[in-house]
């Protein structure tokens, strides 16, 4: 799936079932281990960049569920 418009709503359904099912602390454990596996290597600079990889992090998982 590319991440046209469908693809955005997808990714950010995703991303709220997540926040819902972590109950939203995102300063727990498992936010804190998806942000060192993903940017293990320094956060990127641009929000743009920070955004569009949390867009497409989300898109994979509305992937991954469906398969």
């Amino acid at each position: 799936m590319k991440m046209g418009p469908w693809g955005v709503l997808c990714a950010i359904y995703q991303l709220v079932r997540l926040g819902v099912v972590t109950r939203f602390a995102f300063k727990g454990d498992y936010w804190q281990w998806r942000l060192h596996t993903a940017f293990g290597r320094g956060m990127p600079r641009s929000r743009w960049t920070l955004m569009r990889s949390v867009l497409e992090y989300g898109l994979w998982v509305h992937q991954v569920r469906r398969t």
